[in-house]
């Protein structure tokens, strides 16, 4: 192919016309470009469904961090996730919280890859949060998105 383009290069230069990029050149760039856009997507699709499942995650631990905070402010856990976005009166009469700044998402919206089920609170016990999918359905862990 370099031969062919050195001899079309050579036949212009004889014939004396202007210097410019002949359709062949032209159309090798463009094949080029085409591959190197065809690489980007397919890299690109792949990190849609990472991200949800850092954000997932990151929701997660989060949750679990403030949950901790708060029964360790107020000696229970909350009796659900919305308690997190508030303030309350603590053991000793001082005004704490919010413990987290929005609140995780706990229905399913729109386009959302994944929300937060929470069981426990009130009393003294554990917790437990559960990861739905957008369609409802109960799955094993951020992972599963």
């Amino acid at each position: 192919m370099q031969a062919t383009l050195e001899r079309l290069r050579r036949r212009r230069e004889e014939e004396g016309r202007e210097g410019g990029f002949t359709l062949i050149e032209l159309l090798i760039v463009i094949v080029i470009l085409a591959i190197l856009a065809a690489i980007v997507v397919f890299a690109v699709q792949n990190l849609t469904g990472q991200s949800a499942k850092a954000a997932c995650s990151a929701d997660y631990n989060t949750g679990q961090t403030a949950l901790e905070a708060y029964k360790a402010q107020m000696g229970v856990y909350p009796s659900n996730l919305s308690d997190l976005t508030t303030t309350a009166t603590d053991p000793g009469g001082n005004t704490v919280g919010p413990w987290l700044k929005d609140a995780l998402p706990t229905t399913s919206a729109a386009g959302s890859r994944y929300y937060f089920g929470y069981a426990g609170g009130g009393g003294t016990g554990d917790y437990t949060i559960t990861v739905y999918s957008g369609s409802g359905a109960s799955i094993a862990g951020c992972s599963a998105l």
